[in-house]
C-alpha cells in the first residue's frame, strides 16, 4: 500500500514540473531527481517546495534543503513525511 505523502508529492512533482502521470507514478524510492530530471533544476526546486508546503501544509526552512533532501524519490518522501509528523 502506498503512502498517501507519496502520492501528494509525486502529484506536486508532475504537476510543478509538467511530468506525465504515467512518469510519476513509476518512482521508486532510488528514482533519481536533481541533476537527473532536466525539469528540475535550480529554479524549478523553489516551485516544488513552495507547492509541497501549500498542498500538505509544512513549512521548509531554507537551511534544510540540501542536496541529499532532493537526491532521490525516497529522500524527498521520506523528508515530507517527517514535516508532516513534526506540522
Amino acid at each position: 500500500m502506498r503512502n498517501p505523502i507519496d502520492d501528494q508529492v509525486r502529484g506536486v512533482l508532475a504537476d510543478t514540473l509538467g511530468l506525465s502521470a504515467d512518469r510519476v507514478a513509476a518512482f521508486t524510492d532510488d528514482t533519481p531527481l536533481f541533476g537527473a530530471l532536466p525539469e528540475l533544476d535550480s529554479m524549478a526546486v523553489a516551485g516544488v517546495l513552495t507547492e509541497l508546503e501549500d498542498r500538505i501544509g509544512i513549512l521548509i526552512e531554507d537551511d534544510e534543503v540540501d542536496g541529499d533532501m532532493l537526491e532521490t524519490f525516497g529522500s524527498l518522501a521520506d523528508f515530507v513525511r517527517r514535516k508532516a509528523t513534526v506540522a
